[in-house]
């Protein structure tokens, strides 16, 4: 285990981190809901609709994967391509290509199952 993680102290402090992360924007939203009565004709919210904001938020999210699933794939050929003929290297790089393509496949393969889900649930709910 790391070093780090064996302190009790650091443990909490990265726990406590964590938790931060996920609760800091649920109080930041009860802010807004209680101001909002104050600058009510200053600010425009959006009239888009919630479907096409979470078709765009899933493209988004899968556009990122994806780099990052190339990225992937892209230093594992850095690293055969320097591996000098060491066969570990030459195994350990080829491994993370595979592994790239792998994830590459199924980040595609979960965004065509969410466009036809989003796209059916737009086909039955239209009026």
């Amino acid at each position: 285990m790391h070093k780090l993680m064996k302190n009790k102290w650091a443990r909490n402090i990265v726990a406590l981190s964590i938790l931060s992360l996920v609760f800091l924007p649920m109080a930041g939203a009860l802010a807004l809901e209680v101001g909002i009565e104050e600058v009510e004709d200053e600010i425009e919210l959006g009239g888009r609709d919630i479907r096409s904001t979470a078709a765009t938020i899933i493209n988004v999210a899968m556009g990122l994967l994806g780099i990052i699933a190339v990225v992937i794939i892209l230093i594992g050929g850095f690293k055969w391509m320097t591996a000098g003929g060491n066969e570990e290297n030459v195994a350990g790089a080829k491994k993370m290509i595979i592994q790239g393509v792998i994830g590459l496949a199924i980040i595609l393969a979960s965004w065509a199952i969410a466009r036809f889900v989003l796209e059916s649930l737009v086909s039955a709910t239209a009026d």
